[in-house]
C-alpha cells in the first residue's frame, strides 16, 4: 500500500472516532505532505513514562484524598457552627439561661404611693386547743341520722334530750324548755310547731311521711322535713296545706338539708350513699320534683353538708365511716371540685363566715374537731375533748363559738372561729361625722 494511501486510511480511522479536530499537525502533513509518510508514531523520547504512571495511581488518590481533606474539615467546621448555633454540646435538654436584666424604674421608688406598697404579713390567729365551756347533755341519742341541735338567728341554742327540747340561751346562759317558733320531728313522722314565749304548741304538721323525721331545715316560711322514708317536703307553715313540694329521689333514709345562701338550692343526704341538690326552680307541688344532681361518688352514707359562703356554687359533704371523705361539688355543673381524706367519719360541717377555713368533725378514734385551709385543705388545727363521735355542730349567729354535741352525753363550746376584724368601712360609717346638721356635698 502506498503512503499516500495508508495516511488517507489512518485520517478515515481518525474521522470515525471524531478526533481529528484535536490533530491540526495531521491535517497539515495531509495537505502539504505526502512523502515518507508511514504511520503517525508519537516521540517517545520526549514522554515521561514514570510520572505519567505515577498521575495515573498515586496522583489520582492523592487528589481523593485531598478533596476528602477538604471535605472533612469543612464538614467538621459546619458541625461545629450547628452544635453552637443550637447549643447541641450541652448535657441537659433543657437548661435556665441566665437572669434577665434588672429593668430599669420609670418611677423612682420614693415616689410610690402607700397603695403600692406591700401590705403587712397578717398575724396568726390562736385557736384554742381545748373548748371553753362544758355543759352536760344527758340521754342524748347517738344516731347518724338523726339532726338534733340548732343554733338560731336570735342566739339561742335547742337540743334534743330523749323526749324534751331544751333551750340554752347565749346571752344570759339561762336554760329552758322549747323555744320560739322551734320545729322538732317526730317519731310518728309529724312535725310539731313551737312558741317559747307561750309554751305552747302552735301546729302540728301531718301527711308528709310515713315514719320517723330526722332532718329539717329553715328556709323563710318554709320547712323542709326530710323523713326515713327518702321522701322530702317543703311546708309553708302560714298556710292550711302546708305541703307545698315534694322531692323523690332517696331510696333510704334522709340523714342531712341544707338550703343555700340564696335560697335557690337544697342539698340532702342520705343513707343509701346519694347526694342530691335541688332548685326550687323545678319544685313541683303535685307531681315528684325532679333533681338538678344525682351525685354517687359517696360510698358512704351521706350526713354533713355545708354550702360556702363566700363561693355561692361550692358546696362540701362528708361521708361516713366506710369513707372517711369530705368532698367539694360545683353547684352549676354537679363536678367534684376535690376531695381530701379525714381517717374518720365525718359527721358535721361548718365554713367560718369570716375566714375561707372549713371546720369538720369526726368520729372514732379521736373525735376531733379538724380546721382545713381552703382551697388548699390543709389541717390548721385538731380539736380534742370529746370521747364519743361529735354527730352534732353548729355555730353562733357572729360565726365566733362553735357548739358541739356527742354521745358521751357533753356540750361543748369552741372558740375555733376566733374573732372577726370589723371592716374599716363599717367603722367609719359607725362614727359620727362632725356637724351633721350641715348638708356636705361630694
Amino acid at each position: 500500500m502506498a503512503a499516500s494511501d495508508r495516511l488517507s486510511a489512518l485520517l478515515v480511522r481518525r474521522l470515525s472516532k471524531g478526533s481529528l479536530s484535536s490533530c491540526p499537525e495531521l491535517m497539515m502533513q495531509f495537505h502539504h505532505t505526502r512523502e515518507n509518510l508511514d504511520r503517525f508514531i508519537p516521540n517517545r523520547s520526549a514522554m515521561d513514562f514514570d510520572f505519567a504512571h505515577y498521575m495515573l495511581t498515586e496522583g489520582r488518590k492523592g487528589k481523593e484524598n485531598k478533596k476528602g481533606v477538604v471535605s472533612s474539615l469543612s464538614k467538621e467546621a459546619y458541625l461545629k457552627l450547628l452544635a453552637e448555633t443550637f447549643n447541641m454540646n450541652r448535657t441537659c435538654i433543657l437548661a435556665f439561661k441566665n437572669k434577665p436584666p434588672t429593668p430599669v424604674e420609670l418611677i423612682p421608688h420614693q415616689f410610690y404611693s402607700s397603695v403600692h406598697q406591700s401590705k403587712p404579713s397578717k398575724p396568726l390567729r390562736h385557736i384554742p386547743q381545748t373548748s371553753e365551756k362544758t355543759l352536760d347533755a344527758p340521754d342524748i341519742i347517738d344516731d347518724y341520722c338523726l339532726n338534733l341541735m340548732d343554733w338560731g338567728s336570735s342566739n339561742v341554742l335547742a337540743l334534743a334530750l330523749e323526749n324534751t327540747v331544751y333551750l340554752w340561751d347565749a346571752l344570759n346562759g339561762s336554760t329552758s324548755e322549747l323555744g320560739q317558733h322551734v320545729a322538732i320531728g317526730l317519731n310518728s313522722s309529724s312535725v310539731q310547731l313551737w312558741d317559747s314565749t307561750e309554751n305552747r304548741l302552735l301546729r302540728t304538721l301531718k301527711g308528709g311521711h310515713q315514719s320517723r323525721v330526722g332532718s329539717l331545715d329553715w328556709k323563710n316560711h318554709i320547712l323542709t322535713t326530710g323523713g326515713m322514708d327518702g321522701k322530702i317536703t317543703n311546708n309553708d307553715v302560714r298556710v292550711h296545706s302546708h305541703i307545698v313540694a315534694t322531692f323523690v329521689g332517696h331510696q333510704q333514709e334522709v340523714c342531712g338539708l341544707k338550703w343555700s345562701a340564696c335560697g335557690q338550692q337544697l342539698a340532702s343526704g342520705g343513707n343509701d350513699n346519694l347526694l342530691y341538690i335541688w332548685d326550687m326552680l323545678m319544685a313541683s307541688m303535685h307531681s315528684r320534683s325532679q333533681w338538678l344532681h344525682k351525685l354517687e361518688d359517696h360510698s358512704a352514707a351521706v350526713r354533713a353538708l355545708a354550702w360556702c359562703p363566700f363561693q355561692n356554687n361550692l358546696l362540701a359533704s362528708g361521708g361516713g365511716g366506710s369513707e372517711c371523705c369530705i368532698k367539694f361539688w360545683d353547684n352549676h355543673t354537679g363536678a367534684c371540685l376535690d376531695s381530701v381524706d379525714t381517717g374518720s367519719q365525718v359527721c358535721a360541717l361548718l365554713w367560718n363566715k369570716n375566714e375561707r377555713e372549713l371546720l369538720s368533725s369526726h368520729g372514732s378514734t379521736q373525735n376531733q374537731l379538724t380546721l382545713w385551709k381552703y382551697p388548699s385543705l390543709v389541717r390548721i388545727a385538731e380539736l380534742t375533748g370529746h370521747t364519743s363521735r361529735v354527730l352534732f355542730m353548729d355555730q353562733s349567729p357572729d360565726g365566733r363559738i362553735v357548739a358541739t354535741a356527742a354521745g358521751d352525753e357533753t356540750l361543748r363550746f369552741w372558740n375555733a372561729f376566733g374573732a372577726h376584724e370589723v371592716k374599716k368601712d363599717a367603722l367609719k360609717a359607725e362614727q359620727p361625722r362632725p356637724f351633721p346638721h350641715i348638708r356636705q356635698i361630694r
